[in-house]
């Protein structure tokens, strides 16, 4: 006997693979998504695969570029900024809660967490970096035990992964989070926020680098991440928006093609 899947099961299994492709990579800024190739492909009808496209638009990474063109969104330096704000504000003050509460079983899934890093490092796999990065920072989200700040931060994780998807200074990466565990270990407070403010504006920096060309975020005042036996300051700086006009990134694939969205 078949097992019909529910047309709610088939949204969430075309919208979740959707999601990971453009995190990944495997469909840029500019590419267009068609409902009836989308349907082919993944062997389903148009109507799953248009709410999935619709959910991608409510979350930030997809848009309607007229009401039959959809497009992966072009990230523009107003986005990351605006992102990487977001982030500043709330994982700091996850970071210090996180520094506070955390048990010995918290802090040995972290360590485990970043010697996979180090694997995935050396071997270089992107994907699996990503993944272990993001799993890393939802630990210490978790960690700070704060229901409400998970809650708010769920709706822009996908696009926080994306964006760490762009930033390819992996070493740099890596050392950033033993330097932030060390912090959390510490049971420092004020150390862990400074070192989660260090982190979010040097991997503000190298993102608007990869995505935009430039050194234009290399101008904006920020902590010193050297030197993880000192607590740096944390100033009201904040990370900036950068110089210049709001240039997406990626050109978009090719003409119009047939179908819908």
């Amino acid at each position: 006997m078949t097992t019909v899947e529910p047309l709610g099961a088939v949204r969430e299994r075309v919208l979740s693979s959707l999601r990971q492709e453009i995190i990944a990579g495997r469909l840029l800024p500019g590419d267009r998504l068609v409902e009836r190739e989308l349907a082919e492909r993944f062997g389903v009808s148009r109507v799953p695969v248009r709410e999935a496209i619709r959910a991608l638009v409510t979350e930030g990474f997809v848009l309607f570029e007229t009401p039959r063109r959809t497009v992966v969104r072009r990230l523009t330096r107003t986005d990351v900024a605006e992102l990487f704000e977001l982030r500043e504000a709330l994982e700091v003050y996850a970071t210090g809660l996180a520094a506070q509460r955390a048990t010995r079983a918290d802090l040995a899934e972290l360590d485990e967490l970043l010697d996979r890093a180090a694997d995935a490092t050396d071997a270089d796999d992107a994907e699996a970096i990503t993944d272990i990065n993001t799993r890393f920072h939802d630990r210490i989200l978790a960690m700070a035990g704060n229901s409400l700040l998970i809650s708010v931060m769920e709706p822009v994780d996908g696009r926080l992964r994306w964006l760490t998807r762009q930033n390819e200074e992996w070493p740099q990466l890596l050392a950033e989070h033993r330097e932030l565990y060390a912090a959390i270990a510490s049971g420092d407070r004020e150390r862990a926020r400074a070192h989660a403010l260090a982190h979010v504006q040097a991997n503000y920096r190298s993102t608007v680098r990869h995505l935009f060309g430039d050194t234009a975020a290399d101008t904006t005042e920020t902590t010193e991440t050297t030197g993880p036996t000192d607590t740096p300051e944390i100033t009201d700086t904040g990370i900036g928006t950068g110089s210049g006009t709001d240039t997406g990134i990626g050109t978009a694939a090719g003409t119009d093609g047939e179908g819908e969205a």
